[in-house]
Formats: structure tokens, sequence, C-alpha cells
């Protein structure tokens, strides 16, 4: 399923919203009609909490269907709030934006590469998959430049085929591009996604939302 809509005005859905296959997690101050759209859409229990103090969580949070990352300011009360099901673990270095920083499916990973080694092994630990340290068209924050399912991979607009061939077989699935809210190129920033459905900012075109069916495999 896919759907047109705004989190709190704003058509840039991927940076106040993370998502997995099961849960989605937003501030708890969004409003109720996007909660009760992106729980339909993609067919996930809507988790509400703030993020260190800030609403931005889709840029401070990763999150699979084995685990969460989430940034080295989080505090305990906010953490709390996750399914205890679900291994946690924060990003203790600079590079702590982990929504950003964390391209993540439950088939591979793919991270700024400017990220520890200590991260790297915790983020493995956590997310239980391979994890690799990679740029997409020349973009360090690949979780923004990005979003990867278990039926596929969406990458910015420069992406090359040499790299889509590589985040192909890192990810297990076909890797494609595609742009969002009327030309964005960040598509991590524009939408988030799982194997059921996408809540797409509301800028978005008919092409692009084509494009986007096509490359995640939404039918």
């Amino acid at each position: 399923m896919l759907r047109l809509g705004d989190i709190s005005g704003n058509p840039y859905i991927g940076v106040y919203c993370a998502a997995s296959e099961d849960f989605a997690v937003v501030s708890d101050t969004t409003d109720p009609k996007a909660v009760k759209e992106l729980a339909q859409t993609l067919g996930v229990e809507i988790i509400r909490t703030i993020i260190g103090g800030a609403t931005i969580v889709g840029s401070l949070v990763a999150m699979n269907s084995s685990g969460v990352v989430v940034t080295n300011f989080a505090e305990q009360h906010e953490i709390a709030k996750f399914p205890k099901e679900l291994r946690i673990t924060k990003m203790e270095e600079k590079l702590n934006a982990a929504g950003n920083n964390v391209l993540v499916s439950d088939k591979a990973a793919l991270v700024n590469p400017g990220v520890s080694d200590k991260t790297m092994k915790r983020l493995r630990d956590t997310l239980g998959v391979e994890v690799q340290r990679g740029r997409v068209a020349g973009i360090e924050t690949v979780g923004s430049a990005c979003i990867a399912t278990s039926k596929g991979v969406v990458c910015h607009p420069r992406t090359s085929e040499d790299e889509l061939r590589w985040l192909s077989e890192l990810f297990k699935v076909p890797a494609s591009v595609a742009t969002l809210n009327y030309g964005t190129p960040y598509l991590g920033a524009c939408a988030v996604a799982n194997s059921k459905g996408a809540y797409v900012g509301s800028r978005s075109t008919p092409i692009e939302l084509g494009r986007l069916e096509d490359a995640l495999g939404l039918y």
C-alpha cells in the first residue's frame, strides 16, 4: 500500500518517523491522523516517544525486526517505550544520528564510512545482519539518501550502476533510483517503508510514486 501524507504539516516523513516490519516510531506529539495512516499503510504497531527530547525521531533512530539503534543522547525513559523483545543500542560517537547514518533492512545494513569499529560490532550484534561501511552517490549519510526493505532498495538519483549492483548484492534485493517530494533526491528523508507499504511525503508526484512502488515491490 502507498499513501501520501505529512507529519506535523511536513512532507519529510523520514525525518519524523522510522519503521520496521512490525513497528513504526514517531514522536508523542504526532497528530492522530498521521499515526492512524502510518499504522494502516505499513501494517505496524506505533511507538510514540521523543528521542533526546527531539521530535525528529526518524533522523535519530534506525531499526529492523531484530533491533533498534538510537542516538547517544536518547534518555532511558524514552528508550523504555520500545518493545522489550527488540535489542537496543546507542551510537556512542560523533556520528550519532542513527537514522541518517544507518541504512538497514532485515537483510543487511550500510553505514556512514566514518563509523568506528566498536560501533560496527554493536550494530551487527543489535541488528543481526551483515553491516558494511560505504557511500551512495558520494553521500555518507546513507540513511537519508536511500530506503531499504526486504523487497528492494531505492536510492539517490546520482547513484551509479556499479553502486546499484553492489547494494543489490549487499541487501539481496533489486536496487534502483528515484526521487520523491517533487524531485527531492534524499529518499530516506521523504518516506518510510517496509515490505507491506510506504508512507510518502505529500509533495510526491504520481510518477515518483510509480517508481517507488516498482522499486520496493509494493503491488
